[in-house]
C-alpha cells in the first residue's frame, strides 16, 4: 500500500521525524525507505538515524562516493548493531550510494547518525574523539588511557567503578575545553574543520556523561539524569544537522517515537521509573512549525510475541482502517495496550500507543502486521 507523505506534511517542514514503536518490528524502517524516495522528489536531501552521529560519518563518505567495503560500513557506520542486523539500513544505505553517483555535490543525499555514542548503561572511553580534534589542531597532547576502565558496563551502574570523576576526567575536561576554544579561533566551514568540531563536542559529551555516573545518587536518579544526557544530546546533534543541511533541503530523522515526540518520553529500567524529556520535546519549541511527527504504530507481530489488539484500544481500532500499513491525522481514542505478555524485552522496547503519545505527534502511520527482525 503506498500512500503521498505530501498529505502529511506542511510547506514549512524542515524536520520530518518518524517514530517506530519498537525496535524488535522492521516494517517501519521498510516503508521509511519507500517514504524517503518520495520525500527526495520534494527536495529532502539528508536523513537522521537512531545511530551515533560519528559512526555515521563513515556512512555519509560511503553514500558521497568514498571507496569502501559495504559489509564493513554496516558493521563499524551504524551503533546498536543497525548496520548489521537491520536489512531496511543496508538497502536505503546502498540505494543512497547509486541515487548519488554522477550527480554535483548539492543534489547528493547525505546520511547523519544523531544518536549519542553510547549505551545508556555503557559508555565508550573519550580518548579518540579527543585525540581527532587533537590531530586536527597539530597540538602535542598526551591523551593515552586506559579505554577498558571507561567502557565497562560497571563504569556506569557501579559510581565506585566510575572514573568520571577522577583527576585524569578533570584534565580531559580542561584539554578538550581549551581545545574547543581553539578551534574555533580557527573557525572554518570546510568538512575537516566541522569534522572535528563534531568529534570534539562528542568526546566533551562523553566526559559529562561519565561525570554523571560518579555522582552518588540513588540509580534511578542517575538513569533518569542519563536518559536526559542522552537525548540532549541528540536534540543538539538534530539542531546542527539542520544547520548544515539548511541551504541543501528538509531533512528526514527515523527513531523510536520515544526520542521524537514532542512530549516527555518514560519507561521502566533496572527496575526503575524513569522520565525524561525526549529529543522531540527539545527541538520542537526551537523549530516550531518546522517540526513535523510522524509516529508509528503495531497492530501485530507474532514472532515478538505480539498479538492482534483489542479493538477498544486506538491499536485495534487503526487495525480496521487499512490493509497493509496507512497514515492518518485523525487520532483514535481508546484504552492503553496492555497485552504484552510476560517478555520484560517487548515490555522495555515497545510503547503502546496512548493519549499522551498522541498528543505528541501530528499524525500515525499504522503497521497492521509487522516483520520479524534479523538476527
Amino acid at each position: 500500500m503506498s500512500q503521498d507523505i505530501r498529505e502529511f506534511i506542511t510547506p514549512f517542514t524542515e524536520l520530518l521525524a518518524f517514530g517506530e514503536p519498537t525496535h524488535l518490528d522492521h516494517a517501519h524502517s521498510w516503508i521509511r525507505n519507500e517514504l524517503f524516495e518520495q520525500l527526495v522528489g520534494l527536495g529532502y536531501r539528508s536523513i537522521a538515524l537512531e545511530s551515533c552521529r560519528i559512526r555515521g560519518l563513515l556512512v555519509n563518505d560511503y553514500v558521497h562516493g568514498a571507496d569502501g567495503d559495504l559489509d564493513v560500513v554496516m558493521k563499524e557506520g551504524f551503533s546498536h548493531t543497525f548496520g548489521e542486523n537491520w536489512p531496511a539500513n543496508r538497502e536505503l544505505v546502498k540505494w543512497m550510494r547509486e541515487y548519488n553517483a554522477g550527480k554535483p555535490h548539492h543534489e547528493r543525499l547525505s546520511f547523519h547518525g544523531f544518536d549519542f555514542q553510547t549505551e545508556t548503561t555503557s559508555a565508550p572511553s573519550p580518548r579518540p574523539y579527543l585525540e581527532h580534534a587533537r590531530d586536527y589542531l597539530g597540538e602535542e597532547i598526551d591523551l593515552s588511557t586506559d579505554d577498558e576502565k571507561w567502557s565497562r558496563d560497571e563504569a556506569v551502574m557501579d559510581l565506585t567503578k566510575s572514573p568520571g570523576q577522577s583527576e585524569e576526567a578533570i584534565r580531559f575536561r580542561e584539554i578538550g575545553t581549551g581545545m574547543l576554544k581553539r578551534l574555533h579561533e580557527r573557525k572554518s566551514t570546510d568538512d575537516a574543520w566541522v569534522r572535528a568540531e563534531t568529534y570534539l563536542n562528542a568526546g566533551l559529551s562523553l566526559l559529562q556523561y561519565h561525570r554523571e555516573c560518579a555522582e552518588p545518587n540513588p540509580l534511578g536518579v542517575r538513569l533518569n539524569r542519563l536518559c536526559q544526557m542522552r537525548d540532549g544530546v541528540m536534540a543538539g546533534n538534530l539542531l546542527a544537522i539542520r544547520r548544515e543541511e539548511a541551504a541543501k533541503g528538509p531533512t528526514l530523522v527515523f527513531a523510536h517515537n520515544a526520542h521524537l515526540q514532542r512530549t516527555n518520553s518514560s519507561m521502566e529500567m533496572a527496575g526503575e521509573r524513569i522520565e525524561w524529556f525526549s529529543a522531540g520535546a527539545l527541538v520542537a519549541p526551537i523549530l516550531g512549525d518546522r517540526y513535523t511527527v510522524l509516529g508509528g504504530t503495531l497492530g501485530r507481530n507474532d514472532s515478538i510475541g505480539l498479538g492482534e489488539p483489542d479493538k477498544a484500544t486506538p491499536e485495534g481500532q487503526l487495525q480496521t482502517r487499512f490493509t497493509t500499513w496507512g497514515m492518518t491525522s485523525d487520532k483514535p481514542e481508546g484504552p492503553r495496550r496492555t497485552d504484552l505478555g510476560g517478555d520484560p524485552m517487548l515490555k522495555m522496547a515497545h510503547f503502546p500507543l496512548d493519549q499522551h503519545l498522541m498528543n505528541g505527534v501530528d499524525a500515525l502511520l499504522h503497521v497492521r502486521v509487522g516483520r520479524p527482525a534479523t538476527r
